[in-house]
């Protein structure tokens, strides 16, 4: 059988199913198709009033696509409530080379120099499917979240897929939709292209992505 590659997997996310696996050391991975799935609305993004003082405070320095593997290789590790992870070797790679194909993408907190939080996932065409992300400092995946929702926002992108709903997620207005419903979504996501890299990064990014977020609201 031929390896499954980058390739193959974009085509899996096109049919609405994602990998992963049972533990970090299990080389082998399956494909996920859950009958329940969680979607963040991109019009209707929940920022509490906290969350976004914290953001537009800028007390991280936030970048996109700088330490991509960093990122990925946080996302893996064990913690103390989530002692094994699906993310494998296999996937690990082939995320890799789907960065490599501007395919897919992280956004990164720093402080002082130091990778404090963080989350990657998937770009294909108005789509963009969430992965994992991580945090080492108060806030700091969540003010990478909300500096995504607003670059996919200014993107044109029409569907933000969290895969499941959780309670963490649960507090930004996530959704949990059925199979069917997420199929038609994400085919009418599929049709539009999105842009990435539309929105620029720097001093200034924290309260222009609180802007474009309460806009879009």
């Amino acid at each position: 059988m031929d390896a499954f590659t980058a390739d193959d997997l974009l085509d899996c996310y096109a049919r609405g199913v994602f990998p992963m696996a049972d533990a970090r050391d299990d080389e082998a991975m399956f494909l996920v198709d859950p009958e329940r799935r969680g979607v963040i609305p991109l019009d209707g993004f929940h920022l509490s009033k906290r969350l976004a003082r914290t953001v537009r405070a800028e007390i991280y320095e936030v970048r996109i696509d700088t330490a991509f593997d960093r990122v990925v290789q946080a996302c893996a590790e064990a913690r103390p409530d989530r002692p094994e992870t699906w993310i494998n070797g296999p996937i690990e790679q082939l995320y890799g080379e789907l960065f490599r194909m501007n395919r897919a993408h992280s956004v990164e907190c720093w402080a002082d120099g130091e990778l404090v939080g963080g989350l990657y996932g998937v770009s294909l065409q108005g789509a963009f499917f969430g992965e994992s992300m991580f945090s080492r400092a108060r806030d700091a995946s969540k003010v990478a979240l909300v500096h995504l929702a607003a670059r996919l926002i200014v993107g044109g992108y029409h569907l933000l897929d969290t895969q499941f709903m959780t309670e963490h997620l649960a507090q930004f207005g996530t959704l949990e939709i059925t199979r069917a419903q997420y199929h038609k979504r994400l085919g009418y996501a599929l049709a539009v292209e999105g842009d990435f890299q539309r929105l620029t990064t720097g001093a200034g990014a924290g309260p222009a992505a609180v802007q474009v977020i309460s806009q879009a609201s």
